[in-house]
């Protein structure tokens, strides 16, 4: 991992942060004031919009820093969606577990890309600095993430995800009054008279809890990347949006992305691996080595963690797509053998 000093012009740094956020609140008010289910023409639109806003501000970060931190800034972006993309599961378990009215699913999205842009900016800010103060805690991260790798792949973790928000309703249904139907988009609505909360408020929370997990596994994973908040925070920023639009654009097609977990648990396995081999390339503990850095560890380069990136989420597209259409057209067979 790199540790090159990014060096931006402040006017770069604040106004690219100030037009993302401005970018962020218009999806949202666009969101409040016309509710709807976005076509595909429009969701693809969007998607692309963003993407190519990401890959611009690659091209910028290329020209007024350098390459390195352009491809840093590119590596932490896809390993951010990937896992973004991950999250996107979860949310359609939530919304499908709730029968969240698909009309009102946008504000949901929405309300989870914020409590996660927030969470992960807190992360982000506890992590440069417990990063800036102990070089070791490289280790905890690369361990931390060895162990998500192993159980992403071994686990199921939609049934996971599934055990945990019933737990998260039991909890909630003891602890305030929750109606059983939905008022439109609202968290309270009034019956006879008394102020309750709707089952929207249940599904705040499960995104919530789910975006804090989330929040948890990814940030060690971006700082295996770079150890630049700025480009760690445009990372996550760049990955959450246009989430809400992908939603809407892969649909039924991330049933399908049945491999999926197993190129992020490739590529949380590959950074864990990358944060030890750096923790023992900068190592200070006494117990290790007698405080001196294990010369022999590399130092795995930001374009070879690009590469692994792209392959690992290429291979589970690829292989997910392969194995779903050769599912399809053997109960295609079945049903013209029946027949």
């Amino acid at each position: 991992m790199q540790n090159a000093l990014l060096e931006l012009p402040p006017v770069f740094e604040i106004g690219s942060l100030i037009v993302l956020v401005l970018i962020l609140v218009a999806d949202l008010l666009l969101v409040l004031k016309r509710p709807h289910i976005p076509s595909t023409k429009e969701s693809t639109l969007w998607v692309v919009f963003y993407v190519t806003l990401a890959l611009i501000f690659a091209v910028l970060m290329w020209i007024f820093a350098d390459g390195e931190h352009a491809g840093q800034f590119i590596a932490g972006w896809l390993t951010e969606y990937s896992l973004s993309i991950d999250n996107l599961f979860v949310f359609v378990l939530i919304m499908t577990q709730f029968k969240v009215p698909r009309r009102y699913q946008q504000e949901v999205l929405m309300v989870g890309i914020i409590i996660a842009l927030i969470l992960r900016a807190a992360f982000i800010l506890l992590g440069a600095a417990v990063i800036e103060r102990w070089s070791w805690i490289f280790y905890i991260f690369g361990a931390f993430l060895l162990y998500t790798a192993i159980k992403q792949a071994l686990e199921n973790s939609s049934e996971d995800d599934e055990e945990k928000e019933s737990l998260i309703v039991r909890l909630v249904r003891r602890v305030i009054p929750v109606t059983d139907e939905f008022d439109g988009a609202k968290v309270t609505t009034r019956i006879d008279g008394r102020r309750v909360f709707t089952p929207m408020i249940i599904v705040f929370i499960a995104i919530g809890v789910t975006d804090l997990l989330f929040a948890i596994d990814s940030i060690p994973a971006i700082f295996g990347i770079t150890t630049s908040p700025f480009i760690v925070f445009t990372a996550n920023l760049f990955a959450l949006m246009g989430l809400r639009q992908l939603y809407f654009l892969l649909g039924d097609l991330l049933e399908r992305l049945r491999y999926l977990h197993y190129g992020i648990a490739a590529i949380l396995a590959f950074i864990g691996v990358k944060l030890v081999f750096h923790a023992m390339h900068e190592n200070s503990l006494p117990f290790l080595n007698g405080g001196q850095p294990f010369e022999w560890a590399p130092e795995i380069s930001t374009w070879t963690s690009l590469i692994v990136i792209v392959a690992s989420m290429s291979i589970a597209t690829i292989a997910s797509l392969i194995a779903s259409g050769r599912e399809r057209r053997v109960a295609a067979r079945n049903v013209e053998t029946r027949d």
